[in-house]
């Protein structure tokens, strides 16, 4: 486990504004206590920084996960986020999206977001921006890229694609094995 480089580090706080903006401050500067982010076999990891000293003894063969798995980098250097993210992302996502009930199974299948599912939309999403998924009742269900302008998606046809698919809760069950 080691720190990430200047150039990993910018890849993932791009990677990370598209969804939650300038919040990031939040995650890292934390009140109760610091956190940072580590890196384990292409793995970013999210911790607290107590813990993170506490596992410098283990060695790199013997650590498999520590903290929170927010993504990997790819072999091209690019950073993929993982659906193990998405607590933090919903907790400061700054552009939202709810689907109706009728629009959950789909979305959780990996399909991507319809306009007739969806219920509401925070206002003046731009396109191509990161979103979080909610249920009508606020439950995250996953997170994608809008597809539209919060405009342009008014005059969409409702099968019309809104939100393009990036993960949902319905990993957990289909890439179990890859996940980790």
């Amino acid at each position: 486990m080691r720190p990430l480089t200047d150039d990993e580090t910018k890849v993932l706080f791009e990677k990370l504004t598209k969804y939650i903006g300038r919040n990031i401050v939040h995650l890292i500067d934390r009140p109760d206590e610091p956190y940072c982010f580590r890196l384990q076999k292409d793995r970013v990891y999210y911790m607290s920084e107590e813990i993170m000293r506490r596992a410098t003894p283990v060695g790199r063969r013997n650590l498999v996960a520590l903290g929170v798995c927010f993504g990997k980098f790819t072999k091209t250097g690019k950073f993929r986020m993982h659906i193990t993210a998405l607590p933090y992302l919903s907790q400061y996502a700054i552009y939202k999206v709810w689907v109706k009930p009728n629009g959950e199974m789909p979305f959780l299948y990996g399909n991507h977001v319809v306009k007739a599912h969806i219920g509401r939309v925070t206002e003046d999403m731009p396109e191509h921006q990161g979103v979080v998924i909610f249920n009508m009742a606020d439950v995250p269900l996953g997170f994608g890229v809008s597809a539209r302008s919060t405009v342009d998606m008014r005059k969409v046809d409702p099968t019309g694609i809104a939100v393009f698919h990036q993960a949902d809760n319905g990993e957990y069950l289909r890439e179990e094995d890859t996940l980790f």
